[in-house]
């Protein structure tokens, strides 16, 4: 069975991609939201790059053709931004990291 054949494999996609863009539309309005409220969503976003990021670990580690090719665009497409995979979970870790001293120390 191929990798993208796997139900597990094409569950967890659906499931980050759902929940990505419930996310990105949600964090639309993230200058209205209080400072819980904020938390939240930091606390959200970083769950689910850890999800995504032990996902692209999978790709990554498979001998499936299909997942390699994969990862090869992924990094080709990252490329034209000048960035690397590793990179750019770096630099989300960095974003989501300023929105938290943004908040301030907790009460």
């Amino acid at each position: 069975m191929g990798f993208f054949e796997s139900e597990i494999v094409q569950d967890e996609a659906r499931r980050l991609f759902t929940d990505y863009q419930e996310l990105t539309q949600l964090g639309s309005d993230y200058g209205k939201f209080d400072r819980e409220g904020k938390k939240l969503f930091i606390e959200r976003m970083e769950e689910l790059m850890d999800r995504y990021r032990v996902f692209m670990k999978r790709f990554e580690l498979s001998e499936d053709f299909q997942a390699k090719l994969t990862v090869e665009q992924l990094r080709t497409q990252l490329g034209q931004f000048g960035m690397t995979p590793e990179q750019m979970f770096s630099q989300m870790h960095l974003t989501l990291e300023r929105m938290k001293s943004e908040l301030g120390p907790s009460s």
